[in-house]
């Protein structure tokens, strides 16, 4: 191999583990230590103003300034205590990400001096500048207003000197300009509209949540073998590089044993998070080799998916310090598994109910039907919005692929609740005897208590019931979870809303409560049944029969983009108070700006390996191989010296090939790239990303894997795959 790529290898081989002392107490000693929990507000807050915080948290309550004073002096005081020195704003703009701007706890004392202060109105609400995060044209370069403002539900907690404060930001107009504001607004939504069809089973439930669960998957590469390749630096994967002769086919990189250095950093990652509160659980190897995963106890979805960011935060630190980086790239390489982000999702009440799990008494399970029909209603009618949720330009590489489910969403039941279904399409309401106030018999089968782990798990589904929940397993591992969850929670709540306007109905004119619900139900399976599918999702039969039900099949991300403006989306958002139309058009011009910009670095980033490194090496070798032919015609007479250069000189055929191939492909690319760039309507410009630049990578990724494989490994200035993905 070169020079300079052996002592990255090299460099990278010789690394030992940094050994990690744990402290010396349990988890459950130290969890949430870093964090302004309720244990801490009790602490440092007065009794009035603790008692009038927990009301706006668990009531939504109005803050007054006085309790947000209050609430600043306590915050701070606790703060200073653990050694911070300066507080932000964290929030989620429209980059995937997240931001903040730290402020020192300093003011001026009017004595020359400053003491250390932060009020309740800085507390609630800051000013950061809205121009420069994706907007969507909501915000000018001139109409710099934006404001933070303070989420009470999700705590503050320190990282390092600085005391993070999780807020929504919205424009000076007051859209909102993140992930966080329309989640909030989604989960309450479908609380306010499951509390109401709670009621048909127990007056006694007051508040729905909504529970995320994430597995995190992600890769771990060398830091020095990360920095040799440029691609990897700026894009998060590789644009080229052939497959190891030895990757996953073997199949014993899943459950293994724990690389030692990787090992040491999952304890790092893991103290971390629990300090900070974030409960993590799981972590074993994944599929692909250097492939990981990291999953946390189930949550409320708004403190989940403000975890699952500082954990990715957190793993993007602390794996430097091992001398790791973390790919968090779906696709990072070819020919391997990608990484996804499996979001369980589930609903429960304050009285203890989880709504999609079966229970003792047909009572209880009509109660489990009605979620899971509602459900499933709610991701027929828009699973052409729900993949657009999951859809990025990273995800695209992913999705379809044999460890991640097809681009079309549907759904997996398992044997019994499909079978269950079935028979609810087919009973008649005559068959449904009331008895007693509380009771009812119905002639379909009951449902086993031992469903919640009587199901199957299907791979390739989408959108799959695993027994008391619904994994989302589409998602990407790069991905904000708010994006997916308001867009689910949202459409689960418009249908509750539906659902129960229909029974209510039916009621009003003299139906009995349970026959109207089955009713509804007997319905709404019926309607959605195009929607259920237990087969394999990877089969090219099933991509036509999902044609044929009217499933959402399109493959071009800025196309399934186009769903967020569908009639029925807008009337989605609209309806239930989550966003406006004005709103939806602003993210949809950030999603395809975003697309067309990560096409247009990966073409830039791939144009400039090919021009500047690949072939350079390659020409630089045919050179060597030309000038061995000319020697061997010297030393040999014309038979032998023919024979003997026979086989050089294919290879300087192939490789002459290799380079006017790649030379070409990359010229049109860049051409098709100038013409794209004039295009003025982002979704077109995107559209023209897709059709004519992206689509050009793998042709182009062909011809120099086959000089990869071709050129002298000595020569080879990038580390391969063989390098890249075994950790020593």
């Amino acid at each position: 191999m070169s020079d300079l790529r052996f002592r990255v290898v090299e460099k990278a081989f010789q690394k030992k583990a940094i050994l990690v002392e744990a402290p010396n107490t349990r988890p459950s000693e130290y969890f949430g230590s870093m964090v302004f929990n309720r244990e801490k507000m009790f602490k440092y807050l007065p009794e009035k103003a603790y008692k009038d915080l927990i009301s706006v948290i668990d009531k939504g309550a109005s803050l007054s300034l006085s309790t947000a004073d209050a609430v600043a002096t306590g915050m701070k005081k606790w703060a200073m205590e653990m050694g911070a020195t300066h507080y932000t704003h964290w929030f989620h703009p429209l980059t995937e990400g997240t931001a903040e701007k730290h402020d020192a706890f300093i003011e001026h004392d009017g004595k020359g001096g400053v003491v250390e202060e932060m009020s309740g109105k800085l507390l609630v609400q800051q000013e950061p500048d809205a121009s420069s995060f994706p907007s969507g044209g909501i915000r000018n370069t001139f109409e710099a207003r934006g404001y933070t403002a303070w989420d009470p539900s999700s705590p503050a907690f320190i990282v390092g000197d600085t005391l993070c404060i999780p807020t929504v930001f919205i424009s000076y107009t007051g859209e909102s300009l993140d992930y966080k504001a329309p989640l909030l607004r989604a989960l309450d939504a479908v609380n306010k509209a499951a509390v109401d069809v709670c009621h048909y089973f127990d007056t006694k439930v007051k508040k729905v949540y909504s529970y995320l669960g994430w597995e995190q998957e992600y890769f771990l590469v060398d830091e020095d073998l990360y920095a040799a390749r440029p691609d990897l630096l700026l894009t998060g994967r590789t644009l080229m590089g052939h497959e190891s002769s030895k990757n996953q086919q073997l199949e014993d990189h899943y459950f293994g044993a724990i690389p030692t250095r990787v090992a040491e950093f999952m304890k790092d990652l893991e103290i971390e998070c629990f300090k900070l509160g974030i409960p993590v659980k799981t972590r074993h190897n994944e599929v692909a080799p250097n492939q990981f995963e990291l999953a946390p106890i189930f949550e409320e979805c708004n403190l989940a998916n403000d975890h699952n960011l500082l954990a990715m935060a957190m793993m993007r630190k602390i794996s430097r310090k091992h001398g790791f980086r973390v790919l968090l790239h779906e696709k990072p390489f070819k020919g391997i598994n990608g990484s996804g982000k499996h979001n369980n999702w589930s609903l429960g009440t304050d009285t203890g109910i989880l709504l999609m799990s079966p229970g003792k008494t047909p009572e209880e399970n009509l109660r489990f039907l009605t979620f899971i029909v509602n459900t499933l209603k709610a991701v027929y009618k828009h699973n052409g919005l729900l993949k657009s949720s999951i859809s990025t330009a990273t995800n695209a590489h992913r999705l379809g692929a044999n460890e991640a489910p097809p681009a079309i969403i549907s759904s997996f039941l398992g044997k019994q609740v499909s079978e269950v279904l079935d028979s609810l399409e087919k009973v008649k309401s005559d068959k449904l005897k009331i008895e007693g106030k509380h009771g009812f018999k119905i002639d379909i089968p009951r449902i086993p208590e031992i469903l919640i782990d009587n199901t199957d798990r299907n791979r390739t589904s989408p959108f799959a019931f695993t027994g008391n929940r619904f994994e989302y397993r589409a998602v990407g591992s790069s991905a904000n979870c708010a994006t997916t969850m308001l867009v689910l929670n949202a459409a689960v709540a418009e249908q509750l809303k539906i659902f129960k306007k229909d029974v209510d109905a039916k009621i009003k004119k003299g139906a009995d409560k349970y026959t109207a619900i089955l009713d509804v139900l007997r319905k709404y399976s019926k309607e959605c049944k195009a929607i259920r599918f237990d087969g394999n999702g990877y089969c090219d039969e099933w991509k036509e029969e999902a044609k044929e039900r009217g499933l959402d099949c399109e493959t071009s991300v800025p196309l399934i983009f186009d769903n967020y403006l569908s009639k029925s989306s807008i009337e989605l958002f609209e309806s239930i108070s989550i966003m406006t139309k004005k709103e939806l058009e602003a993210r949809n011009e950030v999603k395809w700006d975003m697309y067309t910009k990560k096409i247009q670095i990966e073409g830039r980033v791939l144009g400039d390996l090919a021009i500047n490194h690949i072939i350079p090496v390659a020409t630089r070798y045919q050179s060597m191989l030309i000038e061995n032919v000319s020697r061997v015609k010297g030393l040999f007479d014309a038979k032998k010296s023919e024979t003997v250069s026979a086989t050089n000189l294919s290879i300087i055929e192939d490789i002459a090939e290799h380079i006017t191939q790649i030379k070409t492909l990359v010229d049109k690319m860049i051409d098709n790239r100038k013409k794209a760039n004039k295009i003025t309507s982002e979704r077109e410009k995107a559209i023209a990303y897709h059709d004519t630049i992206a689509s050009m990578f793998d042709e182009i990724r062909y011809h120099i894997d086959k000089l990869e494989l071709t050129v002298d490994d000595e020569m080879w200035t990038l580390p391969k795959y063989r390098e890249l993905l075994f950790i020593r």
